[in-house]
């Protein structure tokens, strides 16, 4: 029994030690992605009129001439009101477009699926010069309609692989039995598909509100003035004043989008208890 438990142990430990490498390229790959955003938050307590690391000095000023300043409160407001907008409308549009790409049998399903892709594989400029030159044509350019209807091009492929995946896991004979049963396909869909998907509809409508709250590309070449965002705001300030603002506005965007990465992994955690217990 010694032996055995010695020989086990001596198997994990070489296991271990096989695997140290893949360990220490994921830990440098975190530090890589991490150490910018650890630099920036401190930058964002700094009294200095420029950005600066390390901060001589801590302050609030840069958060209070952040809610003073009309400017930077305006292109919150637009980008806050353009990702609410984003995420309704590219959550409604995806979870349909989801829907009838997983009910479907017609041979086209995958061309599609594959169109409807395109916006995450096409390099975003792309995207953003031709949406430039139509919204230019019906004078779309610098208005929240414009905004939300590139952001929601964007976004819809988050939301169309999120539901595609909660819906792989679902049974259709459900909602064939409820449709039998008298109920339309609308209401069956409802009542019956939507509650037992909606973790994976939610960590949909998180992505986009981040897609949408974090897109500067498309918002560079549609977005300014008052209808600027905040990653045009951002731009147009490092570009011209180097304003400590823009790292208290980083900040916030940065927590902003752990809270929202914490319920889409809550969100997931509980839609795979569900499944563990629908099984069971």
């Amino acid at each position: 029994m010694g032996d055995l438990m010695k020989s086990n142990f001596k198997r994990r430990l070489t296991s271990v030690a096989s695997q140290s490498w893949l360990y220490a390229l994921v830990i440098l790959a975190m530090l890589f992605l991490l150490i910018p955003t650890l630099i920036v938050i401190p930058m964002s307590f700094s009294d200095a009129r420029y950005l600066s690391f390390p901060p001589k000095t801590l302050s609030f000023q840069a958060y209070l001439n952040y809610v003073a300043s009309v400017e930077w409160r305006s292109s919150t407001t637009v980008s806050l009101i353009t990702a609410t907008i984003t995420t309704l409308l590219a959550t409604i549009l995806g979870t349909a477009a989801s829907y009838a790409l997983h009910n479907s049998t017609q041979r086209y399903v995958r061309i599609l699926r594959g169109l409807m892709m395109a916006p995450m594989i096409v390099p975003t400029i792309f995207t953003a010069l031709g949406l430039f030159f139509v919204f230019a044509r019906f004078g779309l350019n610098n208005s929240i309609p414009g905004l939300v209807i590139g952001h929601t091009l964007l976004a819809l492929p988050y939301v169309i692989i999120n539901v595609s995946a909660g819906l792989k896991t679902y049974d259709m004979t459900q909602e064939h039995a409820a449709c039998i049963l008298g109920a339309s396909r609308i209401r069956a869909f409802v009542d019956i598909t939507l509650p037992q998907i909606r973790f994976s509809v939610i960590a949909a409508a998180l992505f986009s509100f981040a897609v949408s709250l974090d897109e500067a590309v498309v918002s560079l070449f549609i977005s300014g003035g008052d209808g600027a965002t905040l990653t045009k705001r951002m731009f147009t300030s490092l570009r011209s004043d180097i304003d400590p603002v823009i790292a208290v506005v980083a900040t916030i965007m940065t927590l902003l989008s752990c809270v929202m990465l914490a319920i889409t992994l809550m969100s997931q955690r509980r839609a795979r208890r569900y499944e563990n217990v629908t099984e069971a």
